[in-house]
């Protein structure tokens, strides 16, 4: 029993600490993705609910789990250049996210070191403040390592028995 306190309690500290080193603020960058991202991309979580955004929209990738995530292996389809980002490490965090939004293609030809990657996401966030808080909105939703620490804890559960 201690246990499973134990890991309930490390799965809040993880929580709260991810988002504690976030810069940005929440309640604006939902209001900035309402405004300037919602029209290409949504939130939906692995059972189909739009946590935000609107329903139905295909034109950019899913965001529900972005930060930690791996670049370009979501189920899209995704240009060249940011799979290939991705195939040499790029995992989204709050630094790289905000050079991203700011400069999709310039971020991406610095990367890869080639004036010849392409971005398809052509819309540029205004500033990196706006950056900064769309992104903390997006960490609420699906943090991997918050989702492998309760993984972890269910698995522990199951093999007390």
């Amino acid at each position: 029993m201690d246990f499973r306190l134990g890991a309930a309690a490390a799965a809040l500290t993880l929580s709260l600490t991810s988002g504690a080193a976030l810069a940005g603020d929440i309640e604006s960058g939902a209001s900035a993705f309402q405004s300037q991202c919602q029209n290409c991309h949504n939130v939906m979580n692995e059972e189909g609910d739009v946590l935000a955004g609107r329903p139905n929209v295909r034109t950019g990738p899913n965001l529900y789990g972005i930060i930690g995530r791996q670049a370009g292996i979501e189920e899209f389809r995704y240009g060249a250049s940011l799979v290939e980002a991705g195939e040499e490490g790029l995992v989204w965090d709050e630094e790289e996210m905000v050079a991203y939004l700011l400069d999709p293609q310039g971020y991406l030809r610095e990367r890869l070191d080639s004036n010849r990657a392409r971005s398809q996401m052509s819309f540029r966030v205004r500033d990196e403040a706006t950056a900064r808080d769309v992104i903390a909105f997006l960490a609420q939703f699906g943090a991997p390592a918050e989702d492998e620490a309760e993984d972890g804890a269910d698995e522990d559960e199951n093999s007390e028995g």
